[in-house]
This record gives structure tokens, C-alpha cells and sequence, in this order.
């Protein structure tokens, strides 16, 4: 009875060392991570999610470790620091990254695996990036570059840099460029006087294009009053030959003539005594005349 409960503990006791032994050596990789596996101090592999789809892998305990590094990504704010543009002027830029471990062999080798030691090379090459970028730009430049371009000439001036650490840069962005308290009221008005004649010059360039055009719609507005008016006169001269071509043929014989004459006389006659008071001497021979004296 006593054997039986001996040989049941120790069963007992191999199968806990064994599940401790199974434990010690089971690498389980998870996404977003890199394991990497050491042997005497040594790298012998990285596990990933990408390379080991099921996330299962093995070590030999108390030989191998593992050691877990992130692979997403790491936002690091940086220091604000001071700058100097091309044309001297002092400006305080506070930047951020956005970066990665990509090579995590090199990572441990140069970094001893630490992230605190990797910002701090971060900060130190983007320092110099900036340095170098703002240095080459005037104030009016950098300024006017916050809308992306500095983003992208820092990335370039970076380069590739960090990739002997192991470090992929994604993005680089600055929250804050801006000037130092004491030099800012004089740089705002110096600025606002810049625009003011710059928009001035764009106002005076506008007036003298509309005073173009408006002096080219007047001269094509005469042309075609002319024209239309040279078109009138010859239409209403074309209709009074036309008119005295026809009273010609109405009247193309003495009687005709006669009575044509006489109704002129009248129509003259009308006109003049339209105003109060005016008088018409009319000789007795006269057909108006006769007209009066006519005897029923």
C-alpha cells in the first residue's frame, strides 16, 4: 500500500516536471511582436507571426531564451529644441515620430534591445535633420512649409540613417514651429506689411486687366454703334428713294403733278399756321387762294 502511493507521487512529480519542462520550451508568437530566441547570449532565430502562421514554436529550456521585442508602431515626442534659418532667425521646433523595429537582430546588437536608447538616437538624428533642412530655408520659407514640404525634407534629409539600428522612420511631423516670444510681434507686423503690399500689387494688377477690358468692350461697343448706324442711315435712304421713286410713278402726269403740288402747298400751309397768331398772305392768282375765293 505504502509502494503504490510512493510510486503515484511520483508519477505525480514527473508529470508537473514535465508539464514545467513542456512550458519552458513552448514559444508562443503573437501578432504585433517579434521573439527572438538566444542561446548563450547568442541570436540563433527571430520567430513572427509572418514567418510562423500558427504561432507556435519551440526552445531547449534553460539553454535558449526568448526575448520579446514590439514591431508596431511607436510614437516618440521629441524635445523642442532651437533652430536657425538661413537668414538667422532663432525659431523653437517641437517635432514627433512615428517609427518601428524592422530588423530586430540589428536592434539588440546596437541598441541592446532598449527603446529608451533608441529614442534617444531618434532624437539625436532628426535633431541633426532639422538643424540642417531649417538652416538651408529662410524664416518665410519654413514657415510657409508647414503645410507638408518640411515633413518631406526632413524624411529625406533622415534618409536612411536609422536603419543601421534596426529603426524604420514612417512619418516625421513638427506640432509646432514657431518663434520666440520676444521676436514675434515684430515679425507679425513685418508679415502683415508683406501681405498688405502684396495684395495691394495683386489689387492694382486687377484694376489695370478690367480697365483693359473695358476699354476694349468700348471700343468694340463704337464699332458696332457705328457700324448699326451706318446700316440705319443707308436703310432709310434706300426707303426715301424708294418713296420718291414711287410718288415719281404715281405721279408721272400733269394733272397728277398738279394736285401733288397743291397738296404740298397745303401740308406747308398746316405747319405754318400751327402756332396762335401767324399770318399767310396768299397772292389772289394762287390755287390756295382760289380755294376762297371760289363762288358757289
Amino acid at each position: 500500500m505504502m509502494k503504490t502511493k510512493k510510486n503515484k507521487l511520483f508519477l505525480v512529480v514527473i508529470f508537473v516536471c514535465l508539464l514545467i519542462l513542456l512550458e519552458l520550451a513552448t514559444v508562443i508568437t503573437r501578432p504585433g511582436e517579434y521573439r527572438v530566441i538566444k542561446q548563450f547570449g547568442r541570436i540563433v532565430r527571430v520567430d513572427t507571426i509572418e514567418s510562423n502562421p500558427y504561432g507556435l514554436g519551440w526552445k531547449i529550456p534553460f539553454i535558449q531564451s526568448e526575448t520579446v521585442i514590439s514591431n508596431k508602431l511607436i510614437l516618440s515626442d521629441l524635445a523642442a529644441s532651437d533652430v536657425m534659418t538661413s537668414d538667422k532667425k532663432s525659431m523653437i521646433s517641437d517635432c514627433f515620430v512615428l517609427w518601428r523595429i524592422e530588423d530586430p537582430i540589428k536592434f539588440i546588437q546596437k541598441l541592446s534591445g532598449s527603446q529608451q536608447n533608441a529614442e534617444s538616437r531618434i532624437s539625436s538624428n532628426v535633431y541633426n535633420a532639422l538643424k540642417n533642412v531649417i538652416s538651408s530655408l529662410t524664416q518665410e520659407e519654413v514657415i510657409s512649409g508647414r503645410d507638408g514640404e518640411l515633413a518631406k525634407l526632413l524624411t529625406e534629409k533622415l534618409g536612411t540613417n536609422l536603419e543601421t539600428y534596426g529603426i524604420k522612420v514612417a512619418k516625421i511631423e513638427t506640432k509646432m514651429l514657431d518663434l520666440p516670444d520676444e521676436n514675434k510681434e515684430a515679425v507679425y507686423k513685418r508679415m502683415v506689411s508683406e501681405r498688405g503690399n502684396i495684395a495691394a500689387s495683386y489689387k492694382a494688377k486687377g484694376e489695370q486687366e478690367a480697365q483693359k477690358i473695358k476699354n476694349a468692350t468700348d471700343e468694340k461697343t463704337t464699332v458696332i454703334l457705328a457700324q448699326a448706324q451706318k446700316t440705319a442711315d443707308t436703310t432709310i435712304a434706300e426707303g426715301e428713294a424708294e418713296y420718291m421713286k414711287i410718288l415719281s410713278n404715281a405721279y408721272n402726269d400733269e394733272a397728277k403733278a398738279d394736285f401733288y403740288s397743291f397738296v404740298r402747298q397745303l401740308d406747308a400751309m398746316k405747319i405754318t399756321l400751327k402756332n396762335q397768331g401767324n399770318t399767310i398772305v396768299l397772292d389772289k392768282d394762287s390755287p390756295i387762294a382760289e380755294l376762297f375765293y371760289q363762288k358757289n
